[in-house]
C-alpha cells in the first residue's frame, strides 16, 4: 500500500522538523518520517551552541517555548595553549541581545515535537526509510515498520537524515575525510561560574570548547582515538588534571568532571544537493567537525534555504525551485565546511614560528573592529553573498 503527501522528510531531527514546520505552513501536506518511537527517551549528551540566528528561526517555528532551558552565550573567548594572542567575540560587536544559546538535545527536541504537534505535521513513528528514489512525477521511499512494509510517495523527499540514503541517488558522492579523531563530552564545573562566556581553546592536545551550561560547562575536547578511550574510562581526578593545565586559571580551579561520552569525528560533504525530486539538507548535506559549533547551525539553514526556495512553487518537486535552493546554499555550506575544515589543519601542529603567527593572527583580529565584527557575522549570520 502507498501514501502520498507534498513533501516526505526523512528524520525527526531538529533539521528535519525546522524544514517540517516551515514547509507545513505554506500550506502543503507534509509527512515527517522518524525511526524512533514516539515516547522513546532521547538519550544524546550533546549540549548545542546555537546563534543567536539559529535561535530567532526556532522561534518563529514555534519551536523555543519560553521555558526551554538555555543558557545564553554573550562572549566568545579563543586562544591557544602555550602562546600569547586571543580574540574576544562580544554581542555588542554585532549589536545583538545574545550571540546565542546552549541547549540540551532533548530539550531542543522536545520543543520542536511540541511545534510539530501545534501545527497538525503528520509524523510516522517508527518509520525505518531503506530505499529512496526519484522518479518523473514524484520521489517514493521505501519504509519498514515493526507492523508492515510500505511505499510512500511525495511530489519532494527530503533527506535529513545521516546521509547513507543519499549516496544511492544518482550524481551524488560523499566526500569523505576521516579525522582519526573522537570528541569527549562531559558537564564541567568549575571554581567561577560562567557569566555567560563561552572558551574555544587550541590546545596541545587538541582543541576543546567549553560551552555555559547553567552554572556549569559542557566540555568538547577533540582527541585522538586512543586518547579520547583513555579519558572515557579514565578516574575522573584524570581529566580534571588535564583539563587545568591545557585551560588555566581562567575559571579558577576545576572543581569536577561528570560522566564522559565519546562520539567519533569525520568530515562528509555531499557532491549537491538535490537530485531529480530529492534534496539534502543537514547531515545529509554535509557533517563536520564540531570546532566552532557550525554544524546544527548550518542544517538549520539549509531547512530555512530550502522553504524559501520552494515558496509560491506550485509543485514542491519542481526543478527550478531545487536549483534555486542548491545555489543559495552553495556559498555558506562549502565557506562553513572549509573553515571549521582549515581550523583543524591551522592549529595541528605546534611549532613555536607557527604558533607566533597564529598568535599575531588572533590578536588583529581582536584589535581590528571591523574585521571581528564581521568575523562574528558569519558565525552567527552564516556566509552570504
Amino acid at each position: 500500500m502507498s501514501e502520498h503527501a507534498d513533501v516526505l522528510i526523512v528524520g525527526g531531527g531538529p533539521v528535519g522538523a525546522l524544514a517540517a514546520l516551515r514547509l507545513a505552513r505554506q500550506g502543503r501536506s507534509v509527512m515527517l518520517l522518524e525511526a524512533r518511537a514516539k515516547d522513546a527517551e532521547v538519550r544524546d549528551a550533546r549540549a548545542l551552541a546555537l546563534s543567536w540566528h539559529s535561535r530567532r528561526l526556532l522561534e518563529e517555528a514555534g519551536a523555543w517555548p519560553a521555558d526551554l532551558p538555555a543558557t545564553a552565550i554573550d562572549t566568545v573567548h579563543v586562544s591557544q595553549q602555550g602562546s600569547c594572542g586571543r580574540t574576544r567575540l562580544d554581542r555588542e560587536d554585532l549589536d545583538l541581545p545574545h550571540l546565542g544559546a546552549v541547549v540540551d538535545y532533548p530539550a531542543l527536541v522536545a520543543g520542536l515535537g511540541g511545534a510539530l504537534e501545534q501545527a497538525g505535521v503528520q509524523v510516522r513513528w517508527q518509520c525505518r526509510v531503506t530505499a529512496v528514489k526519484s522518479l518523473s512525477q514524484y520521489a517514493c521511499a521505501e519504509v519498514e515498520t515493526p507492523d508492515d512494509r510500505l511505499l510512500l510517495t511525495g511530489s519532494l523527499l527530503v533527506l535529513a537524515e545521516g546521509g547513507a540514503l543519499a549516496e544511492t541517488l544518482p550524481g551524488i558522492r560523499r566526500l569523505t575525510h576521516d579525522y582519526h579523531q573522537c570528541a569527549v563530552l562531559a558537564e564541567v564545573e568549575t571554581e567561577l561560574p560562567p557569566q555567560g562566556v563561552a572558551y574555544e581553546r587550541f590546545a596541545h592536545d587538541g582543541p576543546f570548547a567549553l560551552l555555559p551550561h547553567g552554572e556549569r560547562y559542557m566540555l568538547v575536547w577533540t582527541r585522538s582515538q586512543a586518547d579520547a578511550e583513555r579519558l572515557a574510562a579514565a578516574d575522573e581526578a584524570v581529566l580534571r588534571g588535564e583539563l587545568q593545565q591545557a585551560f588555566g586559571e581562567r575559571q579558577g580551579r576545576i572543581l569536577s568532571v561528570g560522566p564522559r561520552a565519546t562520539f567519533p569525528l569525520a568530515l562528509r560533504q555531499a557532491s549537491q544537493v538535490a537530485s531529480g525530486r530529492v534534496a539534502l539538507i543537514g547531515n545529509a548535506a554535509q557533517t563536520m567537525h564540531p570546532v566552532a559549533a557550525q554544524g546544527l547551525n548550518l542544517g538549520l539553514r539549509d531547512a530555512v534555504g530550502l522553504a524559501d526556495a520552494l515558496e509560491g512553487a506550485a509543485d514542491a518537486g519542481d526543478a527550478r525551485a531545487l536549483k534555486r535552493y542548491a545555489a543559495s546554499r552553495k556559498l555558506d555550506s562549502r565557506a562553513v565546511v572549509g573553515f571549521t575544515h582549515g581550523l583543524i589543519k591551522l592549529f595541528d601542529g605546534h611549532h613555536p614560528l607557527m604558533n607566533r603567527l597564529r598568535g599575531v593572527g588572533m590578536t588583529a583580529l581582536d584589535t581590528l573592529p571591523a574585521l571581528r565584527r564581521k568575523f562574528a557575522g558569519h558565525l552567527v549570520f552564516g556566509v552570504r553573498g
